[in-house]
């Protein structure tokens, strides 16, 4: 059996996390808040903090990517 038909799509991984918040009370707002934080976070990792290729991978000017991880509060890469 091939390994990855066993497992969840990423579709599937989403809805159970989205299952979940929506069963803890947490609105969208806050939902993709949160998303759009832990994206921006990865895609540093990623790119190794070069914001320049993070906003062309993240399909965005630099300038918005800047704000935006401004008013996320965005960790710096680790």
């Amino acid at each position: 059996m091939d390994k990855r038909s066993s497992e969840p799509s990423l579709h599937q991984r989403m809805e159970a996390i989205v299952r979940e918040m929506v069963e803890k009370g947490i609105n969208i707002k806050d939902a993709l808040r949160e998303f759009e934080k832990i994206f921006f976070e990865q895609a540093a990792r990623k790119h190794e903090g070069n914001k320049t290729k993070m906003a062309r991978a993240l399909g965005i000017h630099r300038n918005t990517l800047h704000n935006r991880a401004k008013i996320l509060k965005v960790r710096k890469r680790h």
